[in-house]
């Protein structure tokens, strides 16, 4: 209910006067990302049972930059994504709430695995160097992420034709390469954050997260092709969904 008032309010704010919205409403944006660290970090470190775990920390570090650079963005460029994160509105596809109310709770269950396994040491003598490379995939794929929110006045966390905001295809930085191109970024961090956290048994669970966002491309293409004016003709000549020269 707090969750949904919130977002009303947010919601008229953005329509009234974006620019100067009050700082209580972006403190409690920013405390909504907070709290999502903080949910990641507990199930990290609790399910290892202790805290001088260099990985988890590595993970925390990458969730903090990201997070502080997304406010950044959404606040400077495009304030009206704060009401879509906070509160989506009517208009999301069934199948893509489906889709991220399981992936959502695979990723939780990614990070318990990899804190158990580091805990019980199911996987045994994954290099460091491994772990090391996994971090700095980890960064990239969040600094695609960003070049693609930023890219993007419409970049939102559900899938839905924005015709209350004038929606219109995005083509400029990574788009003009991919069609989804944070989808490319999200996949990656999927496959790389496990390695990070050096758990075979989380690298099964992301797999399946990536799957899921491979379907979640192909099921959003079709949607906007069928009803986004002028998708069809950019899909045309962006041909590629994730990979160039591939899909």
């Amino acid at each position: 209910m707090q969750r949904r008032l919130l977002g009303e309010c947010l919601h008229l704010a953005a329509i009234f006067d974006l620019k100067n919205m009050s700082k209580r409403l972006v403190a409690l944006f920013v405390l909504d990302q907070v709290l999502g660290i903080v949910a990641m970090a507990v199930a990290v470190f609790w399910s290892a049972g202790r805290m001088d775990w260099w990985p988890g920390w590595a993970a925390v570090a990458v969730w903090l930059a990201f997070y502080a650079a997304m406010d950044l963005l959404v606040l400077r460029l495009n304030p009206e994504l704060m009401v879509e994160r906070l509160s989506p509105p009517a208009g999301a596809k069934t199948w893509d709430r489906i889709i991220l109310s399981v992936l959502r709770l695979l990723q939780l269950a990614r990070y318990i695995l990899a804190g158990l396994d580091q805990r019980h040491g199911w996987t045994n003598g994954f290099p460091p160097a491994a772990q090391f490379s996994g971090w700095i995939v980890c960064v990239l794929s969040y600094a695609l992420l960003l070049w693609a929110m930023a890219s993007n006045n419409f970049f939102s966390q559900v899938v839905r034709i924005q015709s209350d905001r004038g929606h219109a295809v995005a083509t400029n930085g990574p788009y003009r390469y991919v069609r989804h191109p944070a989808y490319v970024g999200m996949i990656l961090f999927e496959l790389a954050m496990p390695i990070l956290l050096a758990s075979w048994a989380a690298v099964s669970v992301s797999g399946v997260c990536a799957i899921l966002l491979i379907l979640r491309t192909a099921l959003e293409d079709c949607a906007l092709k069928k009803e986004l004016s002028g998708y069809d003709g950019y899909a045309r000549q962006v041909r590629y969904r994730l990979l160039p020269g591939i899909w």
